[in-house]
């Protein structure tokens, strides 16, 4: 049998198997689901994706298959067709490895939830929707995937709506989103108009593509990936469960829009600007979330805002014209940052819910796996040499030190990776070590397999993943054969530095005097004060100039010249002309009898 079709078979076959426990209930009434059912066929879908990922390494094969051709308008055709090719053809186990360790967590985290099955079966759609835009080789089906993870953020993150936060959040969420959309959709109106076409390998244009069509694809990405402008939406979403903060940050939502921008590269190649727009808002992103996670005090804070600095560094490497090495570091993240998001659920369980990290110390004991992989998670994070973070992360500090591109980007990347260093550290110490100060009477129990049993496995992902992946990862360029050792280290080097500052300053803070209040640290505990600056102002702009449209146009507009004022000063005008003829002058009696004869001599021809 040719391989080709063989990928095709496994890969649809991967599809259906996903999505059996959402089609199978509603073909069949009397099938009810259960977390496990949900959890076991995501387990199983893994497996099968192995297969045509062992194809791909050990063959090359690659396919495209379409399924249907929807003929909008005689001149413009939209197949439904799907790309089996390196990148989805490694994605799609990655996704689901680390979706089902996050669901078999899930199982013990929201165990008493009243509608868990519900709450596992969004989560799947969730995962499915990110898989159609992975395997999606037609804008139109990724645009299907692209909402797809959309709403479904916003049903997850708002999954608790009788809190107000929660609902706030989704609603963020939405709002960010949507003005990400209207970049990709505008992007698509102009490929429809000048390529006429939407498929993806159909839109490697040789000339240099226009700079506009390609600002709407990086503001939808801006706001998927949550670069800065449109990132107060990523550390709000912390509102959502735990197991949902995982899915989200790790190989959902977050990273599709950086994959939108690793799809449609051949657009990119020609056009500098671009690139160097995606560089400049990369570096800035990856250093505003680190400068905000210094002084971040809740756990899922501090990683969710380390989720934005890693997308800032994806975006950086898409400035460098390295889309392959872009999705190097979106494929290892996944799995620490999935494992890391685990830790804090499993510390936020056992302490009752408790989230600030200065409530915390000392677990390292009392909970010795969950801290454990903690700790390898954030070493991962920071680039310690042999973890799966360093594989990436080196290569794209070695290529961008080594570009002639733009020495601010370089620096504030290496800022940012030195901050990384510094608030992972300054979690890790609170977190794990020192006194306790937790209430003495917290019931602490991490042996139930559905912890340990996801936690230690994301653990040996994290270890391994890099180094297997890079193994058969084929370079776009070639990297330099003589580089400087100065430069080689650099990443290592400002990594130890921040680490320093990090002991450094967590011996200075064991006292339990408050912070001293500094320009630099309100700017990182408020966020930048970019939360205030947006919503505040544009909130109270928006609602006073409704007030004054409401006021201005309806009350004095509608209510007052049109209505009663308007009909008295009508009265009063009418009143008035009729007073005016009886002046007693001849001239205007005769004047409105000869204007009547003439009227009625006309009407009578």
């Amino acid at each position: 049998m040719d391989l080709s079709l063989v990928l095709a078979i496994s890969m649809l076959l991967v599809l259906t198997t996903l999505s059996t426990p959402i089609i199978l209930p509603l073909l069949l009434p009397n099938i009810n689901n259960n977390p496990m059912t949900i959890a076991n066929t995501v387990k199983t879908s893994f497996l099968m994706s192995l297969i045509p990922m062992s194809i791909h390494i050990y063959s090359g094969t690659e396919n495209l298959i379409t399924l249907w051709e929807w003929k909008f308008i005689m001149t413009f055709k939209i197949p439904i067709s799907l790309k089996m090719d390196f990148y989805s053809l490694t994605f799609f186990p990655i996704a689901l490895f680390v979706s089902w360790s996050i669901l078999q967590f899930a199982t013990w985290y929201m165990a008493s939830d009243p509608y868990i099955t519900k709450f596992f079966s969004h989560l799947l759609l969730f995962l499915i929707a990110m898989l159609i835009l992975i395997v999606a080789n037609n804008l139109f089906v990724l645009f299907i995937g692209w909402e797809g993870v959309g709403i479904m953020s916003f049903l997850l993150i708002s999954w608790w709506h009788g809190r107000a936060e929660a609902n706030t959040a989704a609603l963020q969420a939405v709002l960010y989103n949507r003005i990400g959309d209207i970049g990709l959709i505008l992007c698509m109106a102009w490929l429809a108009y000048t390529s006429n076409t939407w498929e993806l390998q159909q839109l490697s244009h040789p000339s240099q593509t226009p700079t506009l069509p390609l600002l709407g694809l990086i503001l939808a990405a801006t706001g998927k990936s949550a670069q800065f402008g449109l990132h107060p939406w990523l550390p709000a979403a912390m509102e959502g469960p735990t197991p949902v903060s995982a899915l989200l940050h790790s190989s959902t939502m977050v990273v599709a829009g950086i994959f939108l921008l690793i799809r449609t590269h051949p657009l990119f190649n020609t056009n500098q600007t671009a690139l160097t727009l995606c560089l400049c808002l990369g570096a800035l992103s990856t250093l505003f979330a680190a400068t905000c996670a210094l002084t971040q005090n809740d756990i899922k804070k501090i990683i969710a805002f380390s989720t934005s600095s890693q997308l800032g560094l994806m975006m950086v490497t898409i400035g460098l014209n390295l889309p392959q090495l872009a999705f190097l570091h979106i494929s290892t993240h996944a799995f620490f940052k999935a494992m890391l998001f685990l830790c804090s659920g499993s510390i936020i369980h056992n302490l009752n819910g408790e989230q600030d990290i200065r409530k915390m110390g000392g677990l390292q004991k009392m909970m010795p796996t969950t801290t454990s992989c903690l700790t390898i998670g954030n070493l991962a994070l920071m680039g310690t040499p042999f973890l799966a973070g360093f594989y990436s992360k080196d290569q794209i500090i070695e290529s961008l030190n080594t570009s002639y591109l733009n020495a601010w980007a370089l620096l504030l990347t290496l800022l940012a990776t030195t901050f990384t260093a510094i608030y992972t550290i300054r979690m890790t110490v609170l977190v794990q070590t020192g006194f306790t100060r937790i209430p003495p009477l917290t019931p602490m129990n991490e042996n139930n397999p559905a912890i340990t049993r996801p936690l230690t496995r994301l653990a040996l992902g994290s270890i391994t993943a890099g180094l297997l992946i890079t193994s058969y990862i084929p370079p776009t360029k070639t990297p330099p054969t003589t580089m400087p050792l100065s430069i080689k280290i650099t990443a290592l080097v400002i990594t130890a530095l921040g680490i320093a500052i990090a002991l450094e300053i967590s011996k200075m803070s064991q006292t339990l005097i408050l912070t001293k209040q500094t320009p630099t640290y309100n700017f990182s505990i408020s966020l930048g004060y970019f939360n205030p600056l947006m919503h505040r102002f544009s909130m109270k702009n928006s609602l006073a100039s409704g007030q004054n449209i409401a006021s201005h146009l309806v009350d004095l507009s509608w209510y007052k010249l049109l209505g009663p004022e308007g009909l008295a000063n009508l009265q009063m005008t009418a009143a008035k002309t009729a007073t005016t003829l009886h002046s007693g002058l001849i001239k205007a009696y005769l004047g409105s009898f000869a204007l009547s004869i003439f009227i009625i001599l006309m009407s009578t021809q």
